[in-house]
């Protein structure tokens, strides 16, 4: 962590944090908004919609939730499966361990609680640069938090006059999202590899039918490649 991580929060933090967060706000937006849609159309109240937006703040978990309570699933299901979708957590975590070692047990409960995959790439580009900056990690945190929520309330406003989000297009602004982050990360020969083979083994593992499973495999695969080529490089 360098000097810049403890000091204090100005106009200049939320600026540079927006700036970061800006493909992520055009994601969270749009693909907020069809989850409030959705949300409203699965018989949820307005106020759990929301909420859930503001305690859970996972997409993937989220929209899968509202389509297994319009199935009318049961409450255990609706865990079990958002916790199986989540998997995925438990290696960024992993990969985020090391740089927060020195931060309060309070400080990494709340980054936790609102990191996602989105805010995972840009904190991994700043982490690895030694650029971290406390309090504008946080601003980026909050800024993408408020963004889905935003869409969640405009989706809930237009659920009545949208009856189906698939013409609008919406489900692509996650994938381009993601792949502007994806960019955004591959400053080298090893981690253009590293994508790209974890493109390949997903597409492997979901035609093999491991289904919600094949992300978590294929990274699993991917990463461990790829970090046991730049340790043998780096001998």
């Amino acid at each position: 962590m360098d000097e810049k991580t403890d000091t204090g929060y100005g106009l200049s933090t939320f600026i540079h944090a927006f700036q970061q967060t800006l493909p992520v706000i055009l994601g969270y937006l749009p693909v907020g908004f069809a989850y409030g849609v959705l949300a409203q159309k699965s018989g949820l109240s307005d106020f759990n919609t929301i909420f859930m937006s503001v305690i859970v703040f996972a997409g993937s978990a989220q929209l899968v939730a509202v389509g297994l309570f319009a199935s009318g699933v049961g409450p255990a299901t609706v865990i079990l499966t958002t916790f199986i979708v989540n998997l995925r957590h438990l290696l960024m975590s992993a990969a985020l361990a090391p740089h927060l070692k020195k931060w309060t047990r309070l400080q990494k409960f709340w980054f936790a609680f609102e990191l996602t995959d989105e805010t995972f790439a840009l904190h991994m580009r700043s982490f690895s640069k030694g650029e971290a900056h406390k309090p504008e990690v946080f601003t980026v945190n909050a800024i993408a938090q408020s963004a889905w929520i935003t869409g969640s309330i405009l989706g809930l406003v237009a659920g009545s006059m949208v009856t189906d989000v698939k013409p609008v297009g919406l489900d692509f602004a996650l994938p381009a999202m993601f792949a502007v982050l994806l960019v955004w990360q591959l400053d080298s020969l090893i981690k253009y590899l590293t994508a790209l083979l974890a493109a390949l083994a997903s597409v492997v593992f979901i035609l093999a039918g491991a289904g919600q499973m094949s992300v978590l495999l294929a990274t699993v695969v991917a990463a461990s490649l790829g970090l046991g080529v730049m340790q043998w490089i780096r001998r």
